[in-house]
């Protein structure tokens, strides 16, 4: 009886630390609710917000845009002939999707060597660091979560190039981006 009750708690134990984010919040359209489900998003948004000036709803509505909140999330596989694996579209992994050469460089730069994209604490605090860079050399204002996204997808100098000119579909996703920050703006007004 005593080593059955033993095994348990070390089951228990062991799903709970084992628990991580990769499934969405429900009602991914309420702010509140995300934020009720995940007391960790809460803390790790607003900590950026303090440290790097992004506001909580650009967060939200990027986070939203780039992985629905799921911690692993990855790019499509492609395939040969329709049937053979051929590989991911692109290397981007994580709450922010960030690409390998940007998360290495955010990593030297910031000093956060052991930052991980699944982890909400590093990919907001990535997200923080993208985004004030971008203000810094572009002169796009943290608030602007449209631009910002734009930026943020093409790169800064595919921005500066205008490449999501051409891209009408990009264009179309960065206009939802802004009209979701504005949705979890104004949500966020009653619950934060």
């Amino acid at each position: 009886m005593r080593k059955s009750l033993r095994s348990l708690v070390l089951i228990g134990f062991v799903a709970a630390c084992g628990s991580s984010n990769t499934t969405a919040p429900r009602n991914l359209d309420n702010a509140c609710s995300i934020l009720d489900q995940r007391p960790s998003f809460e803390r790790a948004m607003k900590r950026t917000e303090r440290r790097w000036g992004v506001p909580v709803h650009v967060q939200m509505a990027t986070i939203y845009q780039e992985s629905k909140f799921i911690s692993n999330a990855r790019t499509p596989l492609r395939y040969a002939l329709g049937v053979i694996p051929m590989g991911r579209q692109s290397s981007a992994f994580g709450y922010s999707q960030a690409l390998d050469a940007t998360w290495d460089e955010y990593r030297q730069d910031t000093g956060r060597r052991g930052a991980k994209r699944d982890e909400i604490d590093d990919a907001t605090d990535f997200i923080g660091w993208y985004m004030t860079a971008t203000r810094d050399q572009l002169g796009i204002s943290l608030s602007d979560a449209r631009n910002q996204y734009l930026a943020y997808h093409e790169g800064r100098g595919g921005y500066s190039r205008g490449s999501y000119r051409a891209k009408g579909w990009l264009v179309s996703v960065a206009g939802r981006v802004q009209s979701r920050a504005n949705t979890y703006r104004q949500q966020l007004r009653s619950c934060l």
